[in-house]
């Protein structure tokens, strides 16, 4: 299998990129109950005899040791990573930076003052990060234009209104619905938790169970895996659209409650409605360009199969992709849960979320407010935005022409045939 190294970049990606270890550290505990260091855990763990110093003391094969995470955490301040090293998931984190593991960039400020004080004046905190946000992400997306090879844009109020269905179900006792001990959603005393204390600690849960389904085919059996690279080969026909519409389903998954599972088909319906999507749009009713359906658990090909042939005629593909579809099936399911799935679309959805950021920042730099804490940085320009709206108009322009052959007729063409 292969090894992979997770980046975790400021305070929202490293909050994730907690959850994400928790959740990769109990699945694997689930699955290899005799302790063995195997392919599995090796993709994102590496093995240690923490007596050792160096890369000597890497174990390849046999007991574990002690397992430390593949991982680079990097952020401006210091706050985050260190929280992250004094919690319950401390050990997992080597400090040291021998091998591959964990690398602390925490020295910028003193290393390389010039980019510190350009990057923490781009990206300021407080309620400035609130209020110049249409120019940080403005910025953002003509590098993520330029230089991304494959983005899962995720929506906060999305993300929101999830962790709302699912108080609103847990609230209404429906499906019998039970809160797991020690659940992600429940404080120490058993009493449910209001979300409005801490907001996004359920909503960096969803994003980390993203990723556990999206990285499941790297870390384990299946009989149809899937890698990364597969995904951004099938997944994304021109370079610059490469943004992909996500959706999980069952989604009480993702707060440790116990209901009756979904039927197997009803999981795939919901994984295409606009409820389920972790960004505020209705892929059912767009331009798909590729679609990729990553199962786990206890699901045969047969059910893929027959899942897609009953989508299909609700769907609509590009006339000249009508059969874009990428599969995969992971044995080993969510811990606690039958099944699961992830789906990732390519579809011209994602278009009205880039017009909303243009909107917002042009009404923000017609204006020309709060711009000088920008230009006062060395080497930034006013025609760094007006090339990045420039950058983001060329690609909303790429949707609008996509979506304008929605009514094109999809043509028949004739299969080859293969005399014997």
């Amino acid at each position: 299998m292969t090894q992979s190294v997770v980046v975790q970049v400021g305070q929202c990606g490293n909050q994730i990129g907690c959850c994400f270890w928790d959740l990769a550290l109990r699945e694997h505990a689930a699955v290899n109950k005799k302790g063995i260091y195997d392919e599995a855990i090796s993709s994102f763990f590496r093995n240690v005899d923490t007596r050792v110093v160096g890369d000597g003391g890497n174990i390849s094969k046999g007991k574990i040791c002690s397992l430390k995470a593949r991982a680079v955490l990097i952020d401006m301040e210091e706050g985050v990573v260190n929280e992250i090293l004094q919690g319950p998931l401390r050990d997992v984190f080597d400090r040291t930076g021998s091998g591959l593991g964990t690398f602390l960039l925490k020295v910028l400020k003193d290393e390389f003052p010039e980019v510190y004080r350009f990057v923490t004046s781009i990206y300021p905190s407080g309620e400035d990060d609130v209020i110049t946000s249409p120019y940080n992400s403005i910025l953002a997306m003509k590098e993520l234009n330029e230089h991304a090879d494959c983005v899962l844009p995720i929506d906060n109020q999305s993300l929101f209104d999830i962790i709302s269905k699912i108080d609103l179900m847990m609230n209404s006792g429906k499906l019998g619905a039970a809160i797991k001990p020690k659940s992600l959603v429940t404080s120490s005393t058993g009493v449910f938790k209001k979300r409005q204390e801490k907001p996004f600690d359920a909503m960096n849960n969803i994003v980390a169970n993203l990723l556990l389904n999206l990285t499941s085919s790297a870390r384990f059996e299946g009989s149809l895996n899937m890698d990364l690279n597969e995904i951004i080969m099938n997944l994304v026909p021109f370079p610059q659209l490469h943004y992909l519409v996500s959706s999980l389903t069952p989604l009480y998954t993702l707060a440790d409650v116990n209901i009756p599972p979904r039927r197997l088909d009803q999981m795939f319906s919901d994984a295409f409605s606009k409820d389920h999507q972790l960004i505020r749009a209705d892929p059912k009713h767009s331009l798909y360009l590729a679609c990729a359906l990553m199962v786990r658990g206890n699901v045969q090909i047969s059910d893929l199969r027959r899942n897609i042939e009953r989508l299909k005629p609700s769907l609509q593909f590009v006339s000249w992709n009508q059969e874009g579809w990428k599969t995969s099936l992971c044995s080993v399911p969510p811990v606690g849960h039958s099944h699961s799935l992830l789906a990732l679309a390519n579809n011209t959805c994602v278009k009205p979320t880039f017009i909303d950021l243009r909107e917002r920042f042009i009404r923000l730099y017609k204006k020309k407010a709060h711009l000088h804490h920008y230009l006062q940085i060395e080497g930034m320009e006013e025609s760094c935005f007006t090339e990045a709206v420039s950058s983001l108009s060329a690609l909303i322009q790429e949707y609008n022409q996509l979506d304008a052959t929605k009514s094109m007729p999809v043509e028949d063409l004739p299969r080859l045939n293969i005399a014997m």
